[in-house]
């Protein structure tokens, strides 16, 4: 009987976990790894790209969401550090993404967002650009879950004060990876 009982309960949990689906983040401009096109590129330090943000949407976030942050981060800028192209937080938890070019000077951000200060030394999207003849970057863009309606900061915040609420607040997370080189 006990045998039974657990044969059927492992059967439930194990229809209930195939049909839950992952939270995700996915992208029309941006393809998991694939090259960036350079409609997302950087203008400047040598990049001639349009610098315009990529359009995100996210689905299947935790039922318990009280907002969302993004952030694009490259791991191998040879800065030791890392390099922060992009960071917005305080979205709304109704927002299911980000449209293209919302981080331009016609700011399309779902209301009450705040970008924050990049590696770039100012607050908006930051496109790739890495140093001619490296090997092909890896960038990041993470959507991320988070239990609190309001993140404490402005957008003068160092992007490693937003990683640090992030990470104290963080329900769940999604990421896309793709490449950029020159």
């Amino acid at each position: 009987m006990k045998r039974t009982i657990y044969l059927l309960f492992s059967a439930v949990f194990s229809v209930q976990a195939a049909n839950a689906e992952e939270f995700r983040l996915t992208s029309p401009q941006i393809e998991a790894g694939e090259r960036i096109a350079e409609e997302q590129i950087f203008n400047g330090f040598g990049c001639n790209g349009g610098n315009v943000s990529p359009a995100l949407q996210w689905r299947n976030a935790p039922a318990n969401t009280k907002s969302f942050a993004v952030t694009m981060y490259d791991p191998d800028a040879p800065t030791g550090s890392g390099w922060w192209h992009w960071n917005v937080f305080n979205i709304p938890a109704e927002a299911t993404g980000l449209t293209k070019g919302a981080s331009s000077k016609i700011n399309t951000l779902p209301k009450g967002s705040i970008q924050g200060r990049t590696d770039f030394g100012k607050p908006g999207y930051g496109g790739p650009c890495p140093p001619e003849g490296d090997s092909p970057h890896n960038y990041r863009i993470t959507v991320y879950a988070l239990k609190t309606e309001k993140i404490p900061l402005d957008q003068d915040a160092p992007a490693a004060m937003l990683g640090f609420y992030l990470h104290q607040n963080l329900i769940e997370k999604a990421e896309l990876s793709a490449y950029y080189s020159r």
